[in-house]
């Protein structure tokens, strides 16, 4: 399975972007999807996840939507209201066996993620 992110760029505090992950290679309808996000100096943490249910991390909820569309093999994060402290490389994940999706060791397939850089 390759994964490719896009939709990163540039946004002022209080804007909106929405990043893809688009898989090929394999039929991804079944994995666990998931949003992970690195900034300098910090850990890579968990964003979002999807599965038959989506699943958040605490501080995101109500800003960040996770979505997908299996006809094309692809998973959003429609993230809004975004402020500076989301500033981060954001990478998409897929988790075959459904073992987990907060960690990121439990994700088979990795993007290569992209920039997100807001703006006060």
């Amino acid at each position: 399975v390759q994964l490719q992110a896009s939709g990163g760029g540039l946004v002022q505090a209080g804007g909106s972007l929405r990043l893809s992950c688009a898989a090929s290679g394999r039929t991804v309808s079944s994995y666990i999807m998931g949003w992970f996000r690195q900034a300098p100096g910090k850990e890579r943490e968990f964003v979002a996840a999807i599965s038959l249910s989506t699943y958040y991390a605490d501080s995101l909820k109500g800003r960040f939507t996770i979505s997908r569309d299996n006809a094309k093999n692809t998973v959003y994060l429609q993230m809004n209201s975004l402020k500076p402290e989301d500033t981060a490389v954001y990478y998409c994940a897929a988790e075959r066996y459904g073992l987990g999706f907060k960690a990121a060791h439990e994700y088979d397939y990795w993007g290569q993620g992209t920039q997100v850089t807001v703006s006060s």
